[in-house]
């Protein structure tokens, strides 16, 4: 297995991302301990220093499963407004893997099935900072 790379969230992120680990519905689940560790990994930065490639909620992402040579775009969301077409939850296990990623990055993770998904950031289309959105809390 791949050893994480390093990923950076901003503290708006990180702040919104712990306070909905902290609701009831989502405490002591697998997606809410996976979503927690990559959280204490982080390197949390203010908004305005996240640099443009990193992928942050609400960026949409053009991505490679590496196994399959599939290709995806996909814009990572909270829970409630995920369920459309293209849009993934943070608390998917495709979601939490992309936290905090830089194009280029390749990252191993695990499946609810016992299997694991390769993915690479192929770039991004859409970073909420870098376009001047959700500065603050």
């Amino acid at each position: 297995m791949l050893q994480p790379p390093p990923i950076v969230i901003t503290h708006v992120d990180n702040t919104r991302l712990r306070r909905m680990l902290s609701a009831p519905r989502a405490r002591d689940t697998d997606a809410a301990d996976a979503l927690e560790e990559e959280l204490d990994r982080a390197n949390v930065v203010e908004p305005t220093a996240l640099p443009i490639d990193v992928v942050s909620m609400n960026s949409t992402v053009r991505l490679l499963e590496c196994r399959s040579g599939r290709e995806r775009e996909l814009t990572l969301v909270y829970p409630r407004d995920a369920g459309e077409e293209g849009r993934v939850s943070v608390l998917a296990p495709m979601g939490s893997a992309l936290l905090g990623l830089r194009v280029g990055s390749e990252i191993e993770w695990p499946l609810p099935n016992g299997r694991t998904a390769r993915i690479r950031v192929l770039d991004l289309r859409h970073q909420p900072e870098a376009a001047g959105e959700d500065l603050a809390l």
